[in-house]
């Protein structure tokens, strides 16, 4: 029963993701074998077109919400954010203005006393 779930499974993934060409064959040939008239074969075969198209717009937002979750979990820079980064030094470079640079917080120096030996 596993193989045949995983068979139809299989199949629907290869059958969301063909071509309008292939659907279109699969949808003439189904409707041959099953004697069904112009009017239900153009009804399948449009029901399968829209379950195409949703198939492919679910399966794109799945991948580009992994790429977006990928990228945060490595830490990388965005081109987005490296745009905002390059429109903020060119304004700042452009007002005259320097950018604030954090002051790093130094350890507290001990000063050294010297002894002088007499001798």
């Amino acid at each position: 029963m596993f193989e045949n779930l995983k068979k139809a499974f299989d199949k629907g993934i290869e059958f969301a993701f063909s071509t309008e060409a292939k659907i279109e064959k699969a949808a003439r040939d189904f409707a041959a074998e099953n004697n069904l008239n112009k009017e239900e074969a153009k009804k399948l075969l449009d029901q399968w077109l829209k379950k195409s198209e949703e198939a492919k717009k679910a399966m794109e937002k799945q991948m580009v919400d992994l790429q977006k979750n990928l990228l945060e979990k490595m830490n990388l820079v965005t081109k987005q954010d490296m745009k905002k980064l390059e429109d903020r030094i060119k304004k700042l470079e452009g007002s005259g203005k320097k950018p604030a640079i954090p002051k790093k917080k130094s350890a507290p120096v001990k000063k050294a006393v010297k002894k002088t030996v007499a001798g």
